[in-house]
C-alpha cells in the first residue's frame, strides 16, 4: 500500500472520528434550549449529514478502484500465465531467502 493510500485511509478513520464524536456532542446537547444553540446544532447537523456522505462516497469510490484493480490483474495472468507464474515463484523465493534470514 502506497502512502497515498495509507494517509487516505488515516484521514478517513480521522473524519469517521470527528462525525462521531459531533454526533454524541449533538446528543449530549439535546436538552439544551436558545435561539443559538438551536441554530448551531442545526448546522451541525447539517455539517455531519454531509460528511457522512461524503465517507459513503469515498467508500464506493474505492471499491470500485479495488475491482477495477483486481480485473485488471485477472486479466493479466489469463493473458500471461507463465509470467504470473515466474512473478510468483520469484516472489516466493525472495520471501523464503527474507523468513530463513531470521
Amino acid at each position: 500500500m502506497n502512502s497515498k493510500a495509507v494517509s487516505a485511509d488515516k484521514l478517513m478513520e480521522d473524519l469517521r472520528l470527528v462525525v462521531t464524536d459531533a454526533e454524541e456532542l449533538l446528543r449530549a446537547t439535546a436538552g439544551q434550549a436558545g435561539e443559538k444553540v438551536a441554530a448551531a446544532r442545526a448546522r451541525a447537523e447539517v455539517s455531519i449529514d454531509a460528511a457522512k456522505a461524503r465517507i459513503a462516497q469515498a467508500g464506493y469510490a474505492a471499491a470500485a478502484q479495488t475491482r477495477e484493480a483486481a480485473k485488471v490483474a485477472d486479466e493479466y495472468v489469463h493473458d500471461n500465465p507463465w509470467a504470473s507464474i515466474g512473478v510468483a515463484a520469484a516472489v516466493g523465493v525472495v520471501i523464503g531467502i527474507l523468513i530463513a534470514k531470521k
